[in-house]
């Protein structure tokens, strides 16, 4: 088992790295513009930190279901780009679309008539309710800009097309924070707006990158080679297939997404310093976690291509190799946090009590991210590039709702445990999926056949 988990033709980790650090250092461009959010929030006050944290709790469920949206369908493009079928890469492409901006149109009309209630799921106190609302109805145009940029960044990934997405969210990176400059503090003659100018500011980075990235495949792109008009290309023999391989990832990400916001709402119930401290060590987290997610998206594009090629066997011998990968980079994302944790705090004016509680958060991470790093390369790369969706999604809910849930209510909201446990049980299904995921990986019953629309129709005839 151990001899397997490091891979004999080098060049693998080559190929790997290839796809993954352009992937990487997007995503650590995406985790800077947050912190820089936060950072510069954050110098406004506690309340309006807690507030754009928990505001953004709610932005983060459409986030994770474009995630969703786009990781099932890069499962169909890289698995059609392998057997060279651009026809079915477009149809896949166009039906993702769809559900995006269709998803999008109900996130925004939630937002736009009931923000109040929005906060109210995740907090009681009043003043980062208000606040709460200011950022909430500047964002109400972001989700149709955020849900098509990052889902058609996902399947251009899918294709080799890591780069263009990567010099775009680098660009974007420093317009948001000139943008958060001139708007939170009222600088360049720009209206001091606190909270809301953290709004706009993401508002304008979001509008660059849509404009770059989707005019990219809309315009220029020819691996995939979608133009505006398939849009409506004609989809229904596809259909089944996608929704076989596809809704069960956006399902799972939903519920995961769902479940993820009922742990903001013990987190918010806690206290407002529990929440500030989250916020900080969120960010913190999501830094030291970008390679796992540059490593899980190349494990689902190349095991997707591998198959695609018929290579079976192969694929599962870069799946052993793909968990030593996370194994190692949850050891080294433990010891980034480690060593980070206490700079990270302290740019932050936080009270005495919230910076304890983030020390004690910081610890429990550092452990948790032993096991997730594992368990995301396997589930959100190499199994759901096998196209196992559907026992991912019984197994991501079930460790989640049985599991990190209830014991996470009880240590917070009944036991009154110290920080660290509080966090440790909200976050134990990642120790439980971890587990799981190797067995899953030994017993092969991961690789699931994809039929193409020709095969589909052929069977109909």
């Amino acid at each position: 088992m151990l001899g397997k988990l490091i891979a004999k033709d080098k060049s693998f980790y080559k190929t790997v790295a290839v796809v993954a650090v352009p992937i990487a250092m997007q995503s650590l461009i995406t985790v800077g513009v947050n912190m820089m959010d936060t950072i510069m929030v954050g110098r406004v006050g506690e309340t309006e930190l807690s507030a754009v944290s928990l505001a953004n709790t709610f932005i983060n469920i459409y986030h994770i279901l474009c995630m969703g949206l786009s990781m099932g369908a890069s499962v169909l493009v890289a698995r059609f780009y392998g057997m060279r079928n651009q026809l079915d890469m477009r149809k896949s492409v166009a039906i993702m679309l769809r559900l995006t901006v269709a998803i999008a149109a109900l996130f925004a009309l939630a937002t736009l008539f009931m923000p109040g209630g929005i906060m109210r799921i995740y907090t009681s106190e009043e003043p980062i309710i208000a606040k709460g609302i200011e950022y909430l109805e500047w964002s109400v145009v972001t989700y149709f800009l955020l849900g098509l940029s990052l889902t058609t960044t996902i399947v251009l990934r899918a294709v080799g097309k890591a780069r263009i997405p990567l010099y775009t969210s680098i660009a974007a990176f420093f317009i948001n924070i000139g943008a958060n400059y001139a708007f939170i503090f009222g600088k360049l003659g720009m209206p001091q707006m606190g909270v809301a100018g953290a709004a706009v500011g993401t508002l304008i980075a979001r509008a660059f990158e849509f404009t770059v990235i989707c005019g990219y495949l809309f315009f220029r792109d020819e691996e995939i080679g979608f133009r505006l008009k398939d849009f409506f290309i004609h989809t229904k023999d596809l259909l089944g297939e996608y929704i076989r391989i596809s809704i069960p990832v956006l399902i799972s990400d939903g519920i995961l997404a769902i479940g993820n916001n009922s742990v903001a709402m013990v987190i918010g119930r806690i206290g407002g310093e529990f929440v500030a401290a989250n916020a900080v060590t969120a960010v913190t987290q999501q830094l030291s976690s970008v390679l796992t997610q540059g490593f899980s998206q190349a494990g689902a594009i190349i095991t997707g291509k591998t198959l695609g090629e018929g290579s079976r066997e192969k694929a599962q011998d870069q799946g052993y190799a793909f968990l030593g990968v996370g194994f190692l980079l949850g050891l080294l994302s433990a010891v980034i946090i480690m060593g980070i944790s206490g700079p990270i705090i302290r740019s932050y004016h936080l009270s005495p009590e919230t910076a304890r509680i983030a020390e004690q958060l910081m610890s429990a991470i550092s452990i948790i991210m032993l096991f997730q790093a594992t368990n995301s390369i396997m589930t959100k790369g190499v199994l759901r590039g096998g196209g196992d969706t559907k026992v991912l999604m019984v197994a991501d809910n079930v460790f989640l709702w049985v599991a990190s849930l209830p014991l996470g209510i009880l240590a917070g909201l009944i036991l009154h445990l110290p920080a660290f446990w509080i966090y440790f049980f909200l976050k134990i299904d990642q120790v439980l999926k971890a587990i799981w995921c190797v067995i899953r990986l030994r017993s092969g019953k991961w690789i699931k056949k994809i039929r193409t629309s020709q095969e589909v129709a052929a069977e109909k005839a």
